[in-house]
């Protein structure tokens, strides 16, 4: 009887192992199947390619690293172990060596620091943008203002929010099916908006972002940038988005109790489709901010002469 318990505790713990296991594959299967899901996204701007070739570059001299070090690791504790007669050197240093292994690491770091510095000062450089969109983050929603394009300034500004039909299903006030809210194939709940920032292709844009309240922080991935929004700080960057298409992003900075809900979709068109659209926009604006015409003032009637009849009409001497 004890033996039989023994058999079933081993076959129910070689059971776990396996179900554990193959959970691990399942979810590492689910992942491959799932585009950028171990990798960084490549993006659709400049910035965001260059950070990526540098992010390759860095895993690829990682990956030599680790190749070069782990093997001389393995070789040296199967090939020089106690058991095959290998004893110990009594050499205290080489210098050559320590000559390799501190010039070589400098080598590689510098290699490495070079472009990334290199694209840190150009995400800086927001000069010479053709137009500028003021980004402010409220709780918990996105303030856009379209300040200029090219020479000529707008006076454009709308507030970004979650779908409400997202924002519905979110706090099941409404019975909608949580997957219910789609975009095509891909699965899009509570990452649409109810306004989303349209932008240009080809167009050096600056970004002036900012914080009305608590600190927010700007981030859609395929932009290559990350910028705090911070009350009474203005933060500035830059984008050339080369793709159209729709890119989603959120508030990356913890700000609240809804800070997950804040989401922030760019909509990237063609320019003369974004100048047809940014000009009805303006006049829509302007008309929702016209001043009331005053009423015309009222022409006085003049009063009619008094009319003198019998003796009153006559004045009295004092």
């Amino acid at each position: 009887m004890k033996g039989a318990g023994l058999m079933r505790s081993r076959l129910g713990g070689f059971n776990w192992v396996l179900g554990a296991a193959l959970a691990a594959l399942t979810g590492a299967a689910q992942a491959l199947s799932q585009p950028w899901q171990l990798n960084m996204t490549e993006g659709v701007t400049e910035t965001s390619r260059t950070v990526y070739g540098i992010h390759m570059l860095a895993f690829y001299v990682c990956c030599v690293i680790g190749f070069l070090v782990f093997g001389a690791m393995i070789v040296a504790m199967f090939k020089f172990r106690k058991s095959r007669g290998a004893v110990a050197a009594t050499w205290s240093h080489n210098t050559i060596a320590e000559i390799i292994w501190t010039v070589v690491p400098i080598a590689i770091l510098i290699a490495l620091a070079w472009p990334a510095t290199t694209v840190m000062i150009g995400m800086a450089h927001t000069e010479e943008s053709q137009m500028t969109v003021k980004v402010t983050g409220y709780q918990w929603k996105w303030g856009y203002d379209y300040i200029n394009l090219g020479d000529k300034p707008y006076h454009v500004h709308f507030i970004s929010r979650l779908d409400p039909q997202s924002d519905k299903t979110r706090q099941l006030k409404s019975g909608l099916d949580p997957f219910a809210v789609k975009q095509g194939n891909d699965q899009t709940y509570l990452l649409d908006v109810d306004h989303p920032l349209v932008l240009p292709t080809d167009t050096k844009i600056r970004f002036v972002v900012t914080g009305d309240d608590v600190i927010h922080a700007w981030w859609v991935p395929e932009l290559g940038w990350k910028q705090d929004a911070i009350p009474g700080i203005i933060n500035d960057a830059w984008t050339n988005i080369h793709d159209p298409g729709i890119y989603r992003g959120q508030c990356a900075e913890l700000c609240g109790q809804d800070h997950g809900f804040m989401p922030i979709v760019v909509k990237a068109v063609p320019m003369a489709e974004f100048q047809k659209w940014l000009d009805e926009q303006e006049a829509a604006y302007a008309k929702a901010n016209a001043p009331l015409a005053a009423p015309a003032p009222a022409i006085p009637t003049p009063a009619a002469p008094p009319v003198a009849t019998g003796a009153s009409a006559v004045p009295t001497a004092l």
